[in-house]
């Protein structure tokens, strides 16, 4: 069983260690071809709620600059929302803004407790969209401090660049948030792409 803080909807007590604001450097490492294109970079994460079962995610990624004074150069963002995965009710909000019929499902720890799986982790789903014409929806499984997810699907737009699967690894590691992001990109197989190290500072 997880512990709850009263402010949080149940639902998200097995993603609840995530919330807050993260900080922290990491590598870009991906190779193309014979080439690896490589770079540091430094990321802040957030992950909050508005009351509803679902977490709020957004990352943004910066290069550091190059000389003494030189600023940050902006790299990447992405948002988007990390749910348990599970069918949705009557009293589920939704489609679009249609208000639940009845009480909402899965209020309590014991309720949520229901939605383990054979393995006794968590199914989740999460949804993210890149600025760079990119959606991802990926599932996964949630096991205390550890997150697995690979894409179930990508949608690109005609403009986007090459980009087909994607696996992440999340943990919680001596108080950081570490993570890995491996890609199918740019006509290559998945491999390799990125991982960071953040701190917990909000």
């Amino acid at each position: 069983m997880f512990d709850i803080d009263a402010g949080v909807p149940a639902e998200l007590g097995p993603l609840s260690w995530l919330l807050g604001v993260w900080e922290g450097t990491g590598v870009i490492a991906y190779k193309v071809g014979d080439e690896v294109r490589e770079h540091e970079f430094g990321q802040r994460v957030a992950f909050t709620h508005d009351g509803l079962p679902v977490l709020n995610y957004s990352s943004y990624v910066w290069l550091p600059g190059e000389g003494e004074d030189a600023a940050p150069q902006p790299l990447y963002t992405e948002s988007g929302y990390w749910r348990l995965a599970r069918d949705r009710t009557d009293g589920d909000v939704g489609p679009g803004m249609l208000p639940g019929i009845g009480e909402r499902p899965f209020t309590s720890a014991e309720s949520v407790e229901t939605l383990r799986n054979a393995q006794g982790s968590f199914d989740i789903e999460v949804s993210l969209v890149q600025p760079g014409g990119v959606s991802e929806v990926y599932l996964g499984t949630i096991a205390g401090p550890r997150i697995d997810l690979a894409t179930d699907a990508v949608m690109r737009t005609s403009g986007a660049k090459d980009y087909a699967a994607a696996t992440r690894l999340y943990g919680l590691v001596d108080g950081h948030l570490l993570w890995a992001w491996d890609i199918a990109a740019l006509g290559q197989d998945l491999r390799t792409h990125a991982s960071g190290r953040l701190a917990r500072v909000d």
